[in-house]
C-alpha cells in the first residue's frame, strides 16, 4: 500500500477523484497528533489553527501517556506543554513509581499554502531533559479530500530506512553531532542540539476526510527507539489513526503505532477565535414609561452589566461616566452603549468615560467639554455586594506521587463595594472530593527560602472544611490624571497574607506604562485560615508595560526587583490578549540565584493562559518545576491588568 502511495502518478490519480474540497488549514479538518501538535498519529505537519485557538489531548500510549495543553497566539505559530508519564521506566529516586517528566514544543509557519505546499518549523520538547527533543521542517499540500505531508526530522523523529546525510552539515560540520544529553541539569536552551545529527530521515503521510467529521490517518513513522523511551522494536515503520470530532470541539481517536501496539487519544479543542468576539448576547429590556430617555439609557446599561456614575449635558451630545468589571473588552461595551441608545430613544452623540474602581481608564470626554456641561444625574455612593458560587477543578499534574492529582472545589468569591473606590474581595474554598493526602514526598531544592516548595503542605489541608484563599481590601486613587495607587491588605493569597502598594503612570493615548509595587508579606500557615508562619519580607519591584499593535501584536511586562524568597532580578513576561477574553502567555525569570543553585529546570519560567469554556474565563498558570527562586504574589489584580481592559485589543 505505501509503494504505491509514494508512487507520484498514483497520488495525482488520487487528487483528481476526490470531490469534497478541503482549505489547508481548516478546523474541522486537521486535530492534533498525539503530542498536541496539529499533525498526523504522530508525525507534525505544516498546519496551523487560527490565532486564539486552543485545545487539550489526552493520551494513553506505550509506554508513554500524556496531557498537553496547546495554543495558537498568532495565525503562524503554535505552542504547547506537556505532562508526560514513561510507564516501566523508574523514576530515580523513587523507583516504585513510573518517570514523569514536563516540556514545550513550539511550531512556526514559514509559509501558507498556494501554489506551493505550505511549510512549517518546529520544535518538540526544546527546553526540557530531552526525552522528546526533535526538530522538523515539513511542508504539507491538500487536494480534494486527501491532505499530504512531507517532512525532515532530527532527534527524537530521526529513525528510517530513508536516511540520508544531513544537508545542514554542508554549511558547518557542528550540524553532524548532536549531544548525547541535555545540558546540566535540564530546562535549558541548548542550541548546539538542534537541527543536529549526522543523518536526517523523511517523514510522510497523508489524512483523508471519510466524512465532514471522520478523519483518516497514515504516516511513514520515524519515532526513534531508544532506552529512554522504552519503545518496543517496530514490526512495520507505519502508523495508523481513525479520529471522529464531535459538535466540533471533541475528538477521540485510535491509532495502530508501528505494528506494535494501540493507542488511544481524547481531544477538545476550541476556535472561539478573536474574530467570532465574546458569546455575550445584549439583553433587551423594556422602557419604562416613566422614565425620560436617559432613565430608560440607565436602565439598559446596567441590565448590561454596565454601571453609570453621571451623566452631563452639552449642546447636540451627552457625557456617561461608566463603571463595569463583567465585559472583558471596550469593544464589546461600545456595543451595548449603541443598541442601549437605540433602545432608549437618545439621539445625542454620546462621549464616554470608563472608571474602574473610580480610576479614569479610558475617556471620549475632552476637559474643556465638562467645564460647563450641565449635569443632569449623579448616581449616589451605594454599598454593593456581589457573590457567585461556582464548581472548580484544581489539577496537580506529575508529582512524583503520582501523575494526576486533583481536587474537586466549591469556591465562593464575593466582592463588597464599600465605596466607588474601596472593595472587599474573598475566596473561599470547600473540597466536595480530592486525593492531595498522599503528596508527602519532600522538595529536592529548596533554596533561598521555602516559599513555593511547601505547596504540598497546603494542598494536603484542602479537605479541612472551609479555607481561604483570598479575604482583602483594596484602595484606590488618581490624584492626578495618568497618576493611578491602589493600597491592598489582607490575605493576599493561599500562601501570603501582607500590605502594600502600587503606583501605576498611565496614559490611555500611549501604549507604555510603568509603575512601582512593595508588599511586606507573611507566610500564612498550612491549615488557609488565619494563622501565620514564622517567615516574613518586603519584595518590590520597578515594571516597565509595553503594547504593540504592529504587524506582530503582543503586551510585553519587564520587572526588576526582589521577590518572596529574598532573590533579586528581572522577569520577562511575554502575551496576547482577544477580543472574547482569551490570553496566553510566558514568562522567564533570571535573579542572583546560580543554576547549580536553582537544580532542576536551572531557572524560574512558564506559560499561563485564560481561555473561553463554556462561556467561563478558565485561568491556569503552569511552571515546569514549583521552586523558591523567582516567586511572585499572586495578585488578584495589579493596577495595569484593571486599566489595559479598555484599550484596543492588540
Amino acid at each position: 500500500m505505501f509503494y504505491l502511495i509514494k508512487n507520484a502518478r498514483f497520488l495525482s490519480f488520487l487528487f483528481l477523484s476526490c470531490s469534497l474540497i478541503i482549505s489547508a488549514d481548516n478546523f474541522q479538518h486537521n486535530t492534533y497528533n498525539n503530542h498536541g501538535v496539529v499533525g498526523l498519529v504522530n508525525m507534525p505537519s505544516a498546519r496551523l489553527y487560527d490565532a486564539g485557538s486552543f485545545g487539550f489531548t489526552f493520551y494513553d500510549g506505550t509506554p508513554d501517556q500524556k496531557i498537553t495543553m496547546t495554543a495558537s497566539p498568532f495565525d503562524w505559530m503554535e505552542a504547547s506543554f506537556f505532562y508526560t508519564n514513561i510507564q516501566g521506566r523508574p523514576y530515580p529516586g523513587f523507583e516504585y513509581q513510573d518517570y514523569k517528566d514536563k516540556g514545550f514544543n513550539v511550531k512556526f509557519r514559514v509559509k501558507e499554502e498556494g501554489v506551493f505546499p505550505a511549510i512549517a518549523v518546529g520544535f518538540n520538547d526544546f527546553a526540557g531533559t530531552g526525552f522528546y527533543s526533535s526538530e522538523y521542517i515539513v511542508a504539507s499540500y491538500g487536494v480534494g479530500k486527501i491532505d499530504t505531508h512531507f517532512g525532515l526530522g532530527w532527534g527524537v523523529l530521526n529513525d528510517s530506512n530513508f536516511s540520508f546525510k544531513n544537508p545542514l552539515t554542508y554549511l558547518n560540520d557542528s550540524f553532524a553531532s548532536r549531544p548525547g544529553k541535555t545540558k546540566g541539569r535540564g530546562g535549558q536552551i541548548q542550541a548546539s542540539r538542534y537541527f543536529s545529527n549526522e543523518k536526517v530521515s523523511p517523514f510522510f503521510g497523508i489524512s483523508y476526510a471519510l466524512s465532514q467529521n471522520t478523519l483518516l490517518k497514515a504516516e511513514h513513522d520515524t519515532t526513534k527507539i531508544s532506552d529512554r523511551l522504552n519503545y518496543d522494536i517496530p514490526k512495520y515503520k507505519y502508523s495508523f489513526g481513525l479520529e471522529h470530532t464531535f459538535k466540533n470541539k471533541f475528538t477521540i481517536g485510535l491509532s495502530r503505532q508501528r505494528g506494535n501496539f494501540y493507542s488511544l487519544k481524547f481531544i477538545y479543542r476550541s476556535d472561539d477565535t478573536p474574530s467570532k468576539k465574546s458569546n455575550y448576547k445584549y439583553k433587551k429590556t423594556k422602557n419604562d414609561e416613566t422614565l425620560n430617555q436617559y432613565g430608560n439609557l440607565i436602565k439598559n446599561l446596567e441590565s448590561n452589566g454596565i454601571g453609570v456614575n453621571k451623566i452631563v449635558e452639552k449642546g447636540n451630545s451627552i457625557g456617561v461616566e461608566l463603571s463595569q468589571f463583567t465585559h472583558p473588552s471596550l469593544g464589546i461595551i461600545e456595543e451595548i452603549i449603541m443598541q442601549a441608545k437605540k433602545d432608549s430613544g437618545v439621539e445625542k452623540d454620546i462621549k464616554a468615560d470608563f472608571r474602574i474602581a473610580n480610576l479614569k481608564a479610558y475617556s471620549t470626554i475632552e476637559n474643556d467639554y465638562l467645564r460647563n456641561a450641565k449635569l443632569i444625574y449623579e448616581r449616589e455612593d451605594e454599598r454593593s455586594f456581589n457573590s457567585s458560587t461556582k464548581l472548580r477543578i484544581r489539577p496537580f499534574l506529575a508529582a512524583r506521587e503520582g501523575f494526576f492529582r486533583y481536587a474537586v472545589l466549591l469556591e465562593n468569591d464575593n466582592e463588597l463595594v464599600i465605596a466607588n473606590n474601596f472593595f472587599f474581595s474573598s475566596n473561599l474554598k470547600y473540597s466536595i472530593k480530592d486525593n492531595f493526602d498522599d503528596l508527602i514526598i519532600p522538595p529536592v531544592d529548596v533554596y533561598p527560602e521555602q516559599v513555593r516548595s511547601d505547596v504540598k503542605d497546603y494542598l494536603r489541608n484542602f479537605d479541612q472544611g472551609v479555607i481561604i484563599g483570598r479575604a482583602q481590601f483594596d484602595y484606590h486613587l488618581s490624584p492626578s490624571n495618568n497618576n493611578h495607587f491602589m493600597l491592598t491588605g489582607g490575605l493576599l493569597e493561599e500562601m501570603f497574607s501582607g500590605y502594600g502598594i502600587e503606583y501605576l503612570y498611565y496614559d490611555a493615548g500611549k501604549n507604555y506604562a510603568f509603575g512601582l509595587e512593595a508588599f511586606n508579606v507573611k507566610k500564612r500557615d498550612y491549615k488557609l485560615r488565619f494563622g501565620s508562619l514564622n517567615y516574613t519580607n518586603v519584595t518590590g519591584s520597578a515594571n516597565l508595560y509595553y503594547r504593540n499593535y504592529g504587524s506582530i501584536p503582543f503586551d510585553l511586562k519587564v520587572s526588576y526587583g526582589e521577590y518572596l524568597a529574598g532573590d533579586t532580578g528581572f522577569t520577562f513576561d511575554m502575551s496576547r490578549t482577544f477580543e472574547n477574553g482569551a490570553k496566553f502567555g510566558a514568562f522567564a525569570t533570571f535573579t542572583d540565584v546560580t543554576f547549580d543553585q536553582f537544580g532542576e529546570g536551572s531557572f524560574d519560567k512558564g506559560i499561563y493562559f485564560k481561555i473561553p469554556i463554556y462561556k467561563n474565563l478558565v485561568d491556569y498558570s503552569w511552571r515546569p518545576l514549583t521552586k523558591d527562586p523567582g516567586a511572585k504574589l499572586n495578585r488578584k489584580n495589579t493596577l495595569h491588568d484593571l486599566l489595559i481592559k479598555f484599550q484596543p485589543i492588540n
